[in-house]
């Protein structure tokens, strides 16, 4: 399975001290998050990856629990309109 998020031009991220605001322009929804999602974002930057590429992209270890957790924040963030499944 892979996985893609618009790319940075259809994002408007801003930092706000631990949070980070999203407007999604295509849905026209503001999301507040927190670490890791402004990264799994920018690591997908408009291309489309699957998981091992993306924890490879994020510099994070390959291990069954990097995965079950990186899957789950996916879950999420394919609930929420910002990653979509390919």
């Amino acid at each position: 399975m892979t996985y893609r998020a618009d790319p940075p031009e259809g994002l408007r991220i801003v930092p706000l001290d631990s949070l980070t605001a999203i407007y999604h322009r295509a849905s026209g929804q503001t999301h507040v998050v927190t670490e890791p999602v402004p990264e799994i974002l920018a690591a997908l930057g408009g291309v489309t990856a699957d998981l091992p590429m993306l924890i490879a992209r994020l510099g994070l270890s390959d291990s069954i629990e990097t995965r079950a957790l990186l899957t789950e924040r996916l879950d999420e963030l394919v609930a929420s309109g910002l990653v979509a499944r390919s």
